[in-house]
């Protein structure tokens, strides 16, 4: 008996720990080989659903007024969308000349942003989800390390828009879990608490137990420790 194959659309997207697809595009900022471009530097790579939209352009702004504060971080921002190049251009140049948001004015958008009107690049990193729409790219935010791996994804839908608090905030976390060997707790800030490993063996899990010099030991299995906040921006930003 034939069956009849039945034709869908797959949406692949990169993982965590994936190294980053690879690609070349066209941006407002000129030609850029992704990640080659960026190897030892972080990078958070995000798209958006369109130009001249009003929750992508509150997007832009911010993203734009806090991009020093990236580069400090030592990591870079690109943006992306489906719209052609004279679109981007048109769009950030109403950005700076007309658009007032948060008190935040005259902001020019020096990051580049991604042409991708083949949806090529989208469809590698899966920022287009059917579901949500097929012609517009969701609010992806894609953390990838000096290495050019994969390190955090956030997903948003086309309504909301996007914590940037929380983005950067993602990021030192993520900075400080690599230089100091630690995890960070829920709502971890530079200057909270960190979290030390598991113990491996039954000695240590002792040893943990009765030494509280150093840690702050709930149980054999939770532990934190503190870490001063100028001792890791420190480590992480750039002088």
């Amino acid at each position: 008996m034939e069956t009849l194959a039945t034709e869908t659309e797959v949406t692949s997207m990169p993982r965590i720990g994936d190294e980053a697809p690879k690609f070349k595009a066209v941006t407002t900022q000129g030609d850029i080989n992704f990640p080659d471009d960026y190897k030892g530097e972080w990078v958070i790579l995000f798209s958006h659903p369109a130009d001249f939209t009003p929750v992508c352009t509150s997007e832009f702004i911010t993203f734009a007024n806090l991009e020093s504060k990236f580069n400090k971080a030592n990591c870079k921002l690109v943006g992306l969308s489906i719209d052609g190049l004279y679109s981007h251009i048109a769009w950030l140049r109403t950005i700076k000349d007309k658009i007032e948001f948060n008190g935040m004015k005259n902001v020019e958008v020096k990051f580049p942003l991604i042409e991708d009107i083949s949806m090529e690049i989208a469809k590698k990193y899966g920022m287009l989800q059917p579901g949500e729409s097929k012609t517009q790219a969701v609010r992806a935010v894609f953390f990838i390390d000096p290495k050019s791996t994969v390190r955090a994804i956030i997903y948003y839908p086309l309504s909301l828009g996007r914590n940037f608090d929380e983005i950067y905030r993602a990021l030192i976390a993520m900075q400080t879990a690599d230089a100091f060997n630690v995890a960070t707790p829920a709502d971890w800030n530079p200057g909270d608490d960190v979290i030390v490993s598991p113990a491996g063996s039954c000695g240590v899990a002792e040893e943990r137990m009765t030494n509280t010099d150093e840690l702050d030991c709930k149980d054999w299995f939770f532990c934190t420790k503190k870490l001063d906040k100028d001792e890791i921006l420190k480590k992480v930003l750039k002088s």
